[in-house]
Formats: C-alpha cells, sequence, structure tokens
C-alpha cells in the first residue's frame, strides 16, 4: 500500500463547494483506504496498492459522478511530496509574504509556466519563482497573490485540470 497525497482543484475556493466529509466517503467507496481530509480546500490523504495514474483517475471519476462538476485531481506520493517541500528553494517564513508551491501534472504546462522565472527579471525582489521537476516554487508579498505576475497567469483557466498551488504550511500540516 502507498500513501498518496490528492490535491483537488478549485474546492471550496471560487470553485466547487464541497463538504470535506462526502469527499472522504466518496474516496472510500472508490476503494481507497485511510482517507483523511484537511482542511477544507481539497486536501486528502489515502492509501492504495494503484500507480499514481491509477489513484488520479479513480479519484477523479468518483468525484464527478458523487457530486457532478469536473473533478481534477494531482495526485502524488506523500513521500514525493516530503522531498518537494524539503527542497522549497526560498526562506519559507518571511513576514509579508506566502510561500506556495504550484503542483503540475503536465510537463507541456509546465515547460510555458517556467518561462514566468525568466520573465519576472528585475521584479524578482518582490515575487520569486524557481521551476523544478513537476512544481513551481512561489513566494509573492501578502495581498498580492491573485494580482501578481504568477498569480495572474497561474489562475488562467486554460492550466486548470494541470495545477494546483497549496501554501507551504497547509503542505507542511499534511505531512505531520
Amino acid at each position: 500500500m502507498t500513501r498518496y497525497a490528492l490535491f483537488l482543484r478549485g474546492v471550496n475556493v471560487g470553485g466547487a463547494t464541497l463538504k470535506m466529509a462526502d469527499v472522504a466517503a466518496a474516496l472510500t467507496a472508490a476503494g481507497f483506504t485511510e482517507v483523511r481530509t484537511l482542511l477544507a480546500s481539497g486536501n486528502v490523504l489515502v492509501q492504495s496498492p494503484a500507480d499514481s495514474a491509477t489513484v488520479r483517475a479513480t479519484a477523479e471519476t468518483a468525484l464527478r459522478e458523487r457530486f457532478d462538476y469536473p473533478a481534477w485531481v494531482l495526485t502524488y506520493r506523500v513521500e514525493e511530496v516530503r522531498h518537494i517541500v524539503a527542497a522549497y528553494p526560498f526562506e519559507p517564513d518571511v513576514p509579508g509574504c506566502h510561500s506556495y508551491v504550484t503542483f503540475v501534472s503536465d510537463p507541456e504546462v509546465l515547460t510555458e509556466l517556467s518561462t514566468l522565472a525568466t520573465d519576472l527579471g528585475g521584479k524578482q525582489a518582490a515575487e520569486k519563482i524557481a521551476v523544478a521537476d513537476a512544481v513551481i516554487y512561489w513566494q509573492v508579498p501578502k495581498g498580492n497573490t491573485l494580482n501578481s505576475p504568477v498569480g495572474k497567469t497561474m489562475g488562467d483557466k486554460r492550466y486548470r485540470s494541470a495545477t494546483t498551488t497549496r501554501n507551504l504550511r497547509t503542505l507542511n500540516k499534511m505531512l505531520g
């Protein structure tokens, strides 16, 4: 059995409004074990003997059928998430800033979004971005998340099936 972190895209933050107890029930009914939700923003831990792609497909199907919304789920082994968090390239706790990890499931989307690091150029003092394998590390001043150059780009609807962003503190809670 492998422990997975599931990140549901657009749940309870301007997208679909779902009760996490109902999400847990739907995922349990789909065959996952030790299902645990964290916060109300679509963070779920499950166990499964399947590979990551199968876990993602099964979770998306279960959520689409149960809640009738276009569910997108990014799935990672918990150990992968632990490595991603440990590799955060910026000071994680900067007063006045949010520290984020954007998970990217599509290599083409990652390549496209990686240009943001170059585009920031001299503006990087206020907003920082670094690209790694399947993730984008991002730090932005509080209050600027949605209107920053990176925030505006990553919030584009064309990326919704392949990306989701989590606060570093949330990820640490999942790993704790």
